[in-house]
């Protein structure tokens, strides 16, 4: 025979697990409309992107390092108008994790925080106006996934900065290392000889991303 005294426990079980189905349809339903909102705005703006943006080709890169490896602490050195941006506070949604990125010219930063605001995106992003030289140095970190893209010639320096801020199994990336400028020269120089990581150089596009894990 059934213990009457157990039957309010049962329907709150009931009860409860309605909610959660309820609210895990709703939690599906939203990423799927995120998805496709960001999706549609990547692929419609494909071509547009200028003013120090990265290609298209470069952000899938970005986004697929960071879901499958499961970051949730990066750092973005370069906003500009917020492409990158995009790809990487895209695949933050995925792991609940969020981005700082810094951008130095304000008019780009403002356009930047527009689309992400317009994507659904703004949860995941932290936006900081000002010099990086200096706003790196000061961050406390510690951080899983950098992405520098900005000033070539400061790209060691960056680096310096960051390097005790990353974590191990971390990434460090850079963009347009395939420029072979000075700057790059000697960065690639510096990192490739680096004892704690282990350095490949992505090359979806013309641009190139030097990817550096740490170890």
């Amino acid at each position: 025979m059934k213990n009457k005294n157990s039957l309010p426990y049962f329907f709150s079980f009931i009860l409860l697990m309605g909610i959660t189905s309820s609210c895990y349809s709703q939690t599906s339903t939203d990423n799927k409309e995120l998805d496709e909102r960001v999706q549609q705005f990547l692929d419609e703006n494909r071509r547009q992107w200028r003013d120090l943006n990265i290609p298209y080709e470069d952000g899938k890169v970005l986004f697929d390092l960071i879901v499958s490896n499961n970051y949730q602490s990066a750092l973005e050195i370069g906003t500009s108008t917020g492409h990158s941006t995009v790809w990487i506070a895209w695949a933050l949604s995925k792991t609940g994790g969020k981005v700082i990125t810094l951008e130095i010219d304000e008019k780009r930063q403002k356009e930047a925080i527009i689309n992400i605001q317009k994507l659904g995106l703004s949860a995941y992003v932290d936006f900081r106006l000002g010099d990086a030289h200096q706003m790196v140095k000061e961050l406390k970190g510690p951080f899983d996934f950098v992405f520098s893209d900005a000033d070539k010639n400061w790209y060691v320096q960056y680096f310096k900065d960051i390097h005790p801020k990353l974590k191990k199994g971390g990434r460090f990336t850079a963009h347009n290392v395939l420029m072979y400028s000075g700057g790059i020269r000697d960065f690639m120089e510096y990192i490739n000889n680096h004892p704690e990581y282990q350095t490949s150089v992505d090359r979806s596009s013309s641009s190139g991303i030097s990817i550096s894990w740490k170890k």
